[in-house]
């Protein structure tokens, strides 16, 4: 995608099929950003309101307002140039914040607590047989999801070269690794915590519902506040780092694939005023969302999900598939999406009406525990690939008029043998007859003709 010069993720769709298949792909590309956006924005009001007892509402807010002012202020620029320091802060005051929490003396050992049940069940945790499909499937999601999120995209396609866009994936990855180290140990003391000696008491924050905060409690009522205080800088660096990805990359797919579609004619100043108002809009969404619900990790997995399912394999297909076109991305756009909304969300409280095999009942509602995001990714790629071979069949064979073919898949198939003697034909009209303006004018634009067929 770098080495065609990109600048969104869609623009593949728009120049191999249609702009109205590009046009249905930016939907789900949004909702998913809006969704991410929703959830860092849920860390960080969490991480306030629990360690500087400011309400949940005005922390969202405050935050969501300098995030989009910035990003007004300064475009790509101004996230590109702060994503550097709020990369290294995070890095800094997350690793910080460790060695206070691990040497408080309320905690156990993690390393005995690890297999041990305490204070709380083993921190390590178990997955039970029947779980491991599921646990898969939400692996798949969360560690390639990403790949249909234009926030990722719009990184690689802004680097200076392919190889410099490969560098930073490759170093990317290695770094997220490390970033999660601290979390997973700030889990782990939480888990071989007694909360009854400290200042929160009992019960636990897992047993109250709480689990999705620990990371504030534990700054709070396991380190000096100086520390917490250096931690809520940490969690703010990494919320306005994705915040402002999140309404950059929202905003460059409507403006580029949809309004400049819709108004050709449409000048600089004019889009960048529609750019604008699309990150004001975006973020007043997004903002709106975290009132909604209080998983973090829900809305996380649902904006995964949408761009796992629906985006990713779409993506596959337009970039190393040939045979795909416009009419295997439309059937396989609507039938994925539809065959993910019959299996149903627990997040969103969707009940499944397709059950598949190894699902349980629980408190009346069947639970799926089948892989059904990875099913409905599958499905939608093999939709993809077999409508669009179809569809270039009927078409090739006539069985589909041409003047039906709204996507010009007839004008892209191979020549055939008598379109190829044509060819050889005007070639050799043209360097027989010379002197004949006319003919070589004709033959030249019959050769051009053919050559595109």
């Amino acid at each position: 995608m770098r080495e065609r010069k990109y600048v969104t993720m869609i623009d593949p769709f728009q120049i191999k099929y249609s702009k109205t298949v590009a046009a249905l792909m930016v939907i789900p590309a949004i909702i998913a950003d809006v969704l991410w956006m929703a959830c860092t924005l849920m860390a960080l009001g969490g991480t306030i309101s629990t360690i500087l007892d400011m309400p949940y509402v005005y922390s969202v807010v405050l935050s969501a307002a300098v995030a989009i002012v910035y990003t007004l202020l300064g475009g790509l620029y101004s996230v590109a140039y702060t994503d550097v320091i709020q990369l290294i802060l995070v890095f800094i005051a997350l690793w910080l914040c460790v060695p206070f929490i691990l040497l408080n003396p309320i905690p156990l050992d993690i390393s005995l607590t690890a297999f041990n049940h305490t204070y709380q069940p083993p921190w390590t945790g178990r997955v039970e047989t029947q779980d491991i499909c599921k646990w898969l499937d939400e692996f798949l999601v969360l560690s390639i999801g990403g790949l249909g999120f234009q926030c990722f995209h719009q990184r690689t396609l802004a680097c200076s070269s392919a190889v410099t866009a490969q560098i930073i994936c490759f170093v990317s990855a290695i770094m997220s690794l490390i970033l999660g180290i601290p979390s997973v140990l700030i889990g782990a003391v939480a888990a071989s915590t007694d909360w009854n000696q400290t200042d929160y008491g009992a019960p636990s924050p897992y047993e109250r519902g709480e689990a999705y905060g620990i990371l504030p409690i534990c700054l709070q009522y396991l380190a000096p506040p100086y520390v917490s205080i250096i931690g809520i800088a940490a969690v703010a660096a990494a919320v306005m780092s994705s915040t402002d990805s999140t309404l950059i990359s929202a905003t460059s797919m409507f403006s580029s694939n949809i309004y400049k579609n819709i108004r050709k004619e449409a000048s600089d100043r004019e889009i960048q005023w529609v750019i604008r108002i699309a990150v004001i809009v975006t973020g007043v969404v997004g903002t709106s969302l975290t009132f909604l619900d209080n998983s973090i990790m829900g809305l996380w997995v649902l904006g995964a999900d949408v761009g796992y399912c629906v985006i990713l394999p779409q993506l596959i297909c337009v970039l190393f598939c040939p045979v795909s076109n416009g009419y295997g991305a439309g059937a396989g756009y609507f039938l994925g999406i539809l065959l993910r909304i019959l299996s149903g969300e627990p997040l969103i409280f969707l009940p499944p009406v397709i059950h598949f095999p190894g699902g349980q009942i629980i408190d009346g509602v069947y639970i799926q525990q089948a892989p059904v995001r990875t099913v409905a990714m599958l499905f939608t790629l093999l939709c993809v690939l077999f409508f669009s071979y179809l569809f270039e069949q009927l078409f090739r064979r006539h069985v589909l008029p041409q003047r039906w073919d709204v996507f010009g898949v007839s004008h892209t198939m191979a020549p055939k043998l008598d379109q190829a003697s044509s060819i050889a034909d005007g070639e050799t009209v043209t360097m027989m007859s010379p002197s004949d303006n006319s003919a070589l004018e004709s033959s030249q634009t019959k050769v051009e003709e053919n050559t595109r067929l």
